[in-house]
């Protein structure tokens, strides 16, 4: 097998030009660390209003101008333009298509916090849209890696419309599962804009999803490969059980080909001593300056500083449904303890009422925003203490171990410290990384919460668990050569 690979990697949202959380995160660090390895790598995501290209140096390529995509019975004319990944020479390609993607939210329209009613042909056409712009480069890659629903399309079409084009004869693909909540589930009949008959939805089928067509599903029963994100799911008898569907049938039904990798976090970005989103730099050898990052923290929020009080952020890209409704039943014990609570997030905005009522009870002890905003999420990091990540599913997110970084403490759910990067905090040894609660239930998250509030007070153990987390290294390094080594069985299979 060739040494250098050729690998087209496909994002709904890629940092800094978008970002919503680990995806995006992911998208803007997994490339450069492949790209640093030697391998060939490209990049290709939707142009969204939120882009900004005087900034980012957004140019047009003339053989990617007018490209031609059908989309059920209409013919949908994209454009694409070309940039770099800030900091490297990883080329991205932006798919600008104006009615679908120039609005005010990625996924979600911000005026009522609901899915955008067309979400289905938005990805449908940027599904197309990735393989008509390949075709148009003229670049064929040995592998196309795509990443959660809204490219869960992509694997579909190359084993069907395209199975028999020459052009994709060798291209193979691998699918990663991300997000577990966000399946893509959608009606029937957006078949019709994929340009296949309704004979692909039916029970037991590779699209079809409880009555639905899921491309989620479909990513993970036509790629080559799937692999998912979290330790904690490392077999397929453990999937996330989301609140709507179970995907552990699907799941099983790829056994042999299904594995985990653990994401890696960008160091050059998410780092206190060289971030520029952040007031006051700082690193392990100057942890006390972080107290000037807290006090910039609660003033954005109008709220007194006091440095004998614990900052507890939540930042709603971590949560679920079952944790936001977990919150909403402790949050009065919540605040009977010495705390700050920052929550920020639009996936609150169903909770907003709920949480408006309690901010005026708590005026100057809760801070709360409906966006999630890239500054604000360095800035929680930054000045927070404790970072609680109320999620059922995400045991190993980005978002929790990038906080070890900023010396911001986590505390997570866990049903056994085996699936687990954060390590419970042990007084008496001086070891561990963060705080553990074993059932997900108001009970146990409290009792985490008052060991984190009761070790904060006392500043040599906190000193010494904030340190453990500065020195742990969850860079892409093992992560990215993990990744190399699946491509190259997608290869293999493909052949």
């Amino acid at each position: 097998m060739k040494s250098m690979l050729k690998i087209l990697m496909v994002f709904s949202e890629v940092a800094p030009f978008t970002n919503t959380g680990e995806l995006g995160n992911v998208g803007g660090a997994l490339p450069k660390a492949l790209k640093d390895l030697g391998h060939d790598v490209r990049v290709i995501t939707p142009q969204y209003r939120i882009v900004n290209e005087r900034k980012y140096v957004l140019r047009d390529v003339i053989r990617l101008q007018d490209i031609d995509v059908p989309l059920g019975d209409e013919t949908v004319r994209i454009n694409v333009k070309s940039a770099f990944l800030p900091n490297s020479k990883v080329q991205i390609y932006f798919i600008d298509y104006k009615p679908f993607f120039f609005r005010d939210g990625l996924y979600v329209d911000n005026k009522n916090g609901k899915d955008y009613q067309d979400n289905d042909r938005r990805f449908i056409l940027f599904s197309k849209g990735v393989l008509e712009t390949l075709t148009k480069l003229q670049w064929q890659p040995d592998v196309i890696h795509c990443n959660d629903w809204q490219s869960g399309l992509i694997p579909f079409f190359l084993k069907t419309m395209n199975k028999d084009n020459p052009f994709f004869h060798h291209t193979s693909s691998l699918f990663t599962v991300h997000n577990f909540n966000s399946q893509g589930n959608f009606h029937p009949n957006c078949l019709s804009y994929m340009g296949v008959n309704g004979n692909f939805v039916f029970p037991g089928s590779g699209i079809e999803f409880h009555g639905h067509c899921s491309f989620l599903k479909a990513g993970i029963v036509y790629a080559d490969a799937v692999n998912i994100v979290s330790n904690k799911y490392s077999t397929p008898h453990q999937p996330n059980k989301n609140n709507k569907y179970n995907m552990e049938e699907v799941l099983n039904s790829r056994r042999e080909k299904y594995y985990s990798i653990s994401s890696g976090i960008d160091y050059s970005v998410w780092n206190p001593e060289v971030d520029n989103l952040i007031p006051f730099k700082y690193g392990i050898k100057d942890i006390g300056s972080k107290q000037q990052n807290k006090r910039a923290l609660l003033e954005k929020y109008h709220i007194p500083y006091s440095e004998e009080t614990a900052v507890l952020a939540i930042i709603s890209n971590i949560i679920d449904d079952e944790g936001l409704a977990l919150m909403k039943k402790i949050i009065g014990k919540l605040m009977e303890m010495n705390i700050v609570l920052i929550l920020i997030g639009q996936e609150i905005k169903a909770y907003y009422q709920f949480f408006k009522q309690v901010k005026k009870k708590y005026s100057d002890r809760l801070g709360i925003d409906l966006v999630y905003d890239l500054s604000t999420a360095h800035l929680i990091k930054a000045g927070a203490d404790i970072v609680l990540v109320p999620s059922k599913y995400d045991t190993h997110g980005l978002d929790q171990l990038s906080c070890l970084k900023y010396g911001s403490v986590p505390i997570v759910y866990s049903k056994g410290e085996e699936y687990n990067s954060i390590k419970t905090f042990h007084p008496e040894t001086g070891k561990g990384t963060g705080f553990v609660f074993n059932r997900f239930n108001g009970s146990d998250v409290l009792r985490a919460v008052k060991r984190a509030v009761a070790t904060y007070s006392n500043k040599k153990l906190w000193f010494k668990i904030m340190k453990n987390g500065m020195r742990e290294d969850f860079s892409w390094n093992i992560s990215s050569k993990k990744y190399i080594q699946l491509y190259s069985k997608c290869i293999s299979r493909k052949k």
